[in-house]
């Protein structure tokens, strides 16, 4: 009994340290967004190609966690002998000895917080890509509509002329 009692609590170690990487991983995705918006507000291609390197290479350094963690975590349902989808921190804490329930208790609040300010950030940022999208729907709309106006142009012999095509550049000469 004592050795399932010291695998438990090596399997709540583990599961901590995953914890505390999945913290880690939610700030860096915080920042992230962050940084995302400031580019594209600035209109930096390079830095925006460069951060699009670095997530893709976070997320797939961050899989192996993921991995390990559901590993964990189906180790431990079959210690307490429930469903995987029932083995939450919640019904952990209630089966460790204090000091690892508060351990749990802060990492699950932590999470709770960073999951609600990455749920607000990453709406901020989808509606600012959503206006800039529509911003440029707009833009184009305008150059490229140009038939629609009741402008006047000129032939190359200064004769003017309605434009009725709907062209941005005319290279009739």
């Amino acid at each position: 009994m004592k050795t399932i009692a010291f695998e438990i609590e090596d399997k709540v170690d583990e599961l901590l340290i995953c914890l505390d990487k999945d913290i880690e991983n939610l700030q860096k995705n915080l920042s992230n967004l962050d940084e995302l918006r400031s580019l594209v507000i600035k209109h930096d291609d390079v830095a925006l190609g460069q951060l699009l390197e670095k997530i893709r290479a976070e997320s797939d350094s961050y899989k192996k966690y993921e991995i390990n963690r559901q590993s964990i975590i189906e180790q431990l349902s079959k210690y307490f002998n429930c469903n995987i989808k029932d083995m939450t921190l919640s019904r952990l804490e209630a089966f460790v000895p204090e000091v690892k329930r508060n351990q749990i208790i802060q990492s699950k609040t932590k999470l709770k917080t960073l999951i609600g300010k990455l749920k607000k950030e990453n709406s901020r940022t989808a509606l600012l890509l959503s206006e800039c999208a529509r911003f440029n729907k707009l833009l184009l709309k305008s150059i490229f509509d140009i038939g629609n106006t009741e402008a006047v142009f000129y032939n190359a012999n200064g004769a003017a002329k309605e434009q009725n095509e709907r062209t941005f550049v005319n290279l009739q000469i």
